[in-house]
């Protein structure tokens, strides 16, 4: 039996622009994972989880769920990444061996907030096919592999970020800038040492979030048009990752939290935010603590000076009905944690 995991994510600078040739900065948020099963069976079986189930306790339950996790589950993404590997292969010549399999998945990530919750399915998934096959498929285009099965099989409008972080580990810079992306196929990943974050914090919502379909649908639109609003917000927003990096390595935590904190106003010109996601920005900025989206929405990430700082926002944060959580970014720790 092989067994694989793939972890959570936070945006931490620079997003939504990766999705648009940008730079962004992210890390693992290992609290929250994706596991996949997979061993030989003699017919091919994705097995459903929970989120796939279609039985209920009542209206209410059905209500409820529908309203936290959506109308769907993780079964058309693994059929999915599937049909794109098997692509990926024939491409190359690489013939598979005729050896079926079961593959079953579950997850622990809050669906819906822009943590990575799908791409985490996709890449521990695909880290299990790749053991059972043996394929060696080099980290970026892993990473290509594991979004094109959303863009291209599934039609999720989406970027590069998520699945970068998610197959590298970690703390990651990450330039897509289109002469590079055109030449190579996938931007330049930089490893950065978690080391040099600041005390940071994970704030989400217990309620369902737009999903990231939805909130990036206008945007894209606009950007393919060439809207010289949304192109210029995201050369801003890729100065912000460059800048931040820079500061990060200097220690400049002041110049820092001026970014993060500046990335989600240029956000909030640009988008349409959601009063619910607005408010869990505003709360922590009251108390002192810098603010971003982690992702799509629902959730935010941000730093904190100290102890007192962090227990006041989670006591603030309780009553929007948000958890507050230190990332575990790397396997020995907390990055920048208490």
């Amino acid at each position: 039996m092989i067994e694989t995991y793939a972890y959570a994510r936070a945006g931490f600078l620079g997003n939504p622009s990766d999705g648009y040739f940008g730079k962004t900065i992210s890390f693992l948020v290992r609290n929250f994972r994706a596991r996949v099963l997979l061993y030989p069976s003699s017919r091919l079986e994705i097995k459903p989880s929970k989120a796939d189930m279609p039985v209920f306790e009542n209206l209410e339950d059905l209500y409820r769920t529908t309203r936290w996790r959506g109308y769907y589950g993780g079964i058309r993404i693994i059929q999915a990444l599937l049909v794109r590997l098997m692509d990926y292969c024939r491409q190359r010549g690489i013939a598979l061996p005729n050896r079926n399999f079961t593959i079953e998945y579950e997850s622990t990530i809050p669906m819906r907030l822009g943590l990575g919750g799908s791409s985490a399915i996709v890449t521990a998934a695909m880290r299990a096919l790749s053991q059972y096959y043996g394929l060696e498929i080099p980290r970026p285009v892993m990473a290509n592999l594991a979004l094109e099965t959303e863009t291209r099989e599934l039609g999720v409008p989406a970027g590069l970020q998520d699945r970068v972080v998610q197959v590298y580990e970690g703390l990651v810079y990450m330039d897509f800038d289109k002469a590079l992306m055109d030449r190579q196929g996938y931007g330049n990943y930089e490893p950065l040492d978690p080391a040099q974050l600041p005390q940071v914090y994970l704030a989400y919502r217990t309620s369902l979030s737009e999903g990231t379909e939805v909130f990036h649908a206008n945007v894209r639109e606009r950007w393919l048009r060439g809207d010289p609003e949304v192109v210029e917000a995201m050369r801003t927003w890729a100065s912000y990752a460059e800048r931040g990096r820079a500061a990060m390595q200097a220690g400049d935590y002041e110049t820092l939290d001026q970014l993060i904190d500046a990335n989600f106003d240029l956000r909030a010109q640009l988008y349409h935010i959601d009063e619910g996601n607005l408010r869990l920005v505003q709360t922590a900025r009251r108390v002192g603590a810098t603010a971003n989206f982690a992702g799509s929405g629902g959730a935010i990430v941000g730093s904190y000076k100290d102890r007192q700082m962090y227990d006041e926002l989670v006591a603030a944060m309780g009553p929007l009905g948000a958890a507050v959580i230190q990332p575990v970014i790397c396997e020995q720790g907390l990055g920048g944690g208490l």
